[in-house]
């Protein structure tokens, strides 16, 4: 033994480092090897999706930060500086790896937030048919998971520079500071802490929701996502739509499925007064009943207009949300065209002139001839 103690003693002291390193490196792999295969296993056999994804999620980040917590455990114990050749870079080193394990534990606490947040995910499925409540906590679920990210970032990063003496400094005269230089940044950011506060405002009173049917400023579209600042809407046809967070709060928009996704539409024909309207209706209740995409809530037929030359005919239908209402009113006012166009011809708008009228259009158009 005391044989070993002067070997180690007598091995210059990087060399000392490195292979304590990789001692660490060679456990770490070890634990992990053991491990995360019993802990894959378990998910697989008790079907987990939280241990499942976890495994799959925090393997290098675990193993990383297993390392450097070996690392310097086996420098602090068997490794000094000497008082008569002290050797500066070991202090250094120390302060390289202490901060890269802050990192890797900061990772794996947003990767770890991640899987709680895919776990919760996979409880509520968006994908129903009235997911208001879904949505709800999905919204919810994302504004939160962003924000304990930052949260993480800054306690890291405090741990990071607080090892070094000079921040320390820095930090207490930021302390001192903070008066001025809060009311400065105040001034300099206040559309970034409105965007801010209009997020928490949003994610807990949620005007908008994921997957929202919105119009806003004309174009219609879904929110797609809800960041810190900003929201990402896709419109109709496929381009992208971003929208400062504050908008929501200081603007009127339209939210087509803020309590639920059902939705009714529209159909509206412009038909002469001859036209047989119990005729549509007994065809209304025919052909719509054949449609999958109709949800069977509304179904309406009425004149709800008339002009000098013709009467409007406003018929309603309704359907699970805001594109399967389009596609049905599309279909809808496709085929009454249609049949209106094989069995009423003549009840087209049309304009009436009377006999006097036309005698006297009649004669205008010969004197321009002449």
């Amino acid at each position: 033994m005391n044989e070993l103690s002067s070997l180690i003693e007598s091995t210059p002291l990087f060399v000392q480092m490195a292979i304590l390193f990789g001692v660490s490196l060679l456990l770490a792999t070890l634990v992990v090897m053991i491990v995360f295969p019993i802990l894959s296993a378990t998910a697989k056999r008790t079907k987990s999706f939280t241990l499942e994804a976890f495994v799959k999620r925090t393997r290098s980040s675990v193993f990383w930060l297993l390392t450097f917590f070996l690392t310097l455990s086996f420098w602090a114990n068997f490794l000094t500086d000497s008082e008569e050749d002290p050797v500066f870079y070991l202090t250094t080193f120390r302060q390289i790896v202490r901060t890269l394990l802050y990192i890797f534990l900061g990772v794996l606490l947003v990767k770890s937030t991640n899987v709680a947040a895919d776990t919760i995910r996979f409880l509520y499925n968006a994908d129903d048919k009235n997911n208001l409540r879904e949505r709800k906590i999905l919204t919810q679920l994302q504004y939160i998971q962003r924000i304990a990210a930052i949260i993480i970032f800054i306690v890291i990063l405090a741990m990071i520079l607080m090892q070094f003496d000079s921040m320390r400094t820095f930090g207490t005269g930021l302390i001192t500071s903070a008066g001025v230089g809060g009311i400065i940044i105040g001034l300099a950011a206040q559309k970034s802490i409105a965007n801010l506060l209009a997020g928490f405002q949003i994610a807990f009173t949620q005007p908008i929701r994921l997957d929202d049917a919105l119009i806003v400023n004309g174009e219609y579209g879904w929110v797609e996502e809800i960041t810190l600042t900003y929201v990402t809407m896709r419109l109709w046809d496929q381009r992208r739509q971003i929208v400062p967070l504050q908008y929501f709060i200081d603007n009127t928009f339209q939210n087509w499925t803020r309590t639920n996704s059902e939705l009714t539409g529209t159909v509206l024909l412009y038909v002469d007064y001859t036209f047989p309207v119990d005729a549509l209706r007994e065809e209304v209740d025919r052909w719509l009943p054949l449609q999958d995409i109709w949800d069977e809530r509304v179904k309406s037929v009425m004149v709800t207009e008339n002009s000098d030359r013709a009467m409007t005919i406003r018929v309603l239908v309704s359907a699970k949300d805001a594109g399967t209402t389009f596609d049905l009113r599309c279909r809808t006012r496709e085929h009454l065209i249609h049949w209106i166009q094989e069995n009423y011809r003549n009840c087209l708008p049309q304009n009436r002139v009377a006999p006097n009228q036309a005698a006297m259009i009649s004669a205008e158009v010969e004197e321009n001839e002449e």
